[in-house]
């Protein structure tokens, strides 16, 4: 699959080329660090750029992109560096944040941002020791069963914002485990690229008491 094959996705030719130099780099540094499965490389279209930017359709309100986005365990920068070249041009004003723990992965993502000219944050730190973020969006992807990403999330969210989590065949299972601690709503959108994957979007995030 190549990037002129997004056909549910509507980008213009720069971010198309933006999205390639991320795939290039991703497959240059690969060889030397471990960002993603080396399985994954040859389908990195499809199972990390599309899996990543329909994410971003979800976040867009009748149209209107969130004015803030806190990506938790950016990991290789996905969905984080594809929803900041995504926004670089359809919402320039969307401040774009990832934090990942790992130093050389953060160091992945700040060269993708510099190669691409995509402004973006990126904060190496653990999402615990990080002070609230108000993001109008939080999101991750493969980061953590639901209960335990609900309590790293909802500190860095707005009063107001939504959490969009990127989810396996286990949705759920792992919804069902999360109510019991957190007070949800949940919409569950079927994944574009998993038959059995769901992008949770969940509002209303308060602790039970």
């Amino acid at each position: 699959m190549t990037v002129h094959d997004i056909g549910w996705l509507d980008v213009s030719r720069e971010t198309r080329e933006r999205l390639t130099t991320l795939v290039a780099l991703l497959k240059g540094w690969n060889k030397r660090i471990n960002l993603v499965s080396p399985a994954t490389i040859k389908t990195a279209w499809e199972r990390h750029v599309l899996d990543s930017a329909q994410f971003w359709p979800i976040a867009c309100v009748d149209g209107r992109p969130p004015d803030s986005w806190v990506d938790l365990g950016s990991g290789a920068g996905f969905p984080g560096l594809v929803i900041a070249i995504l926004a670089h041009q359809a919402a320039p004003s969307c401040s774009v944040t990832l934090i990942e723990a790992d130093a050389r992965k953060a160091a992945f993502q700040t060269a993708v941002l510099g190669q691409t000219g995509v402004k973006a944050t990126v904060k190496i730190a653990r999402i615990e020791d990080l002070p609230p973020s108000e993001a109008a969006i939080v999101s991750a992807r493969a980061l953590a069963p639901l209960p335990r990403l609900m309590a790293l999330a909802a500190p860095h969210l707005a009063e107001g914002g939504r959490l969009l989590f990127a989810k396996g065949r286990e949705h759920a299972t792992e919804l069902t485990a999360a109510a019991s601690d957190w007070h949800i709503t949940p919409v569950v959108h079927p994944s574009r690229t998993s038959a059995e994957g769901a992008i949770l979007e969940i509002t209303g995030a308060r602790r039970r008491a």
